[in-house]
């Protein structure tokens, strides 16, 4: 069951966006704020626990939390709004966890240290 079944939603029905519609939305407004190395991997045919996983890098603190902040603001334009998000103010690695789509946001140093799209490289990816 993806996520967007186990949240009762179906995509192209209502003001819900699809899962692929948000993850690449969230993408679009992170390379907007400057993102490096933005992708969007599909992962749920690999996982049940979301569709999409969003993964980018931001230079810096302050750049790590304006890409957050557009993340959300494209999200909320979309009507949906994270379930979850993760991360301290200097931890490196920032995760909003929209059930569908799952978007990290890390640091230079910390996307090299955890590879995610290393670990999912059997996931397709989608164009931005």
């Amino acid at each position: 069951m993806s996520g967007a079944e186990a949240q009762g939603r179906t995509e192209g029905i209502g003001s819900t966006p699809s899962s692929r519609d948000l993850a690449l939305g969230a993408a679009r407004a992170a390379a907007a704020k400057q993102a490096e190395d933005v992708l969007v991997l599909e992962v749920g045919g690999i996982i049940v626990i979301t569709d999409y996983f969003v993964i980018c890098t931001a230079g810096s603190t302050r750049q790590i939390r304006a890409v957050i902040d557009a993340v959300e603001e494209a999200a909320r334009g979309l009507g949906v709004k994270p379930v979850r998000r993760e991360g301290e103010p200097d931890a490196g690695w920032w995760l909003l966890d929209f059930i569908d789509v799952v978007v990290h946001v890390f640091g230079p140093q910390e996307r090299e240290y955890y590879q995610l799209e290393r670990l999912w490289s059997d996931a397709p990816r989608l164009a931005l």
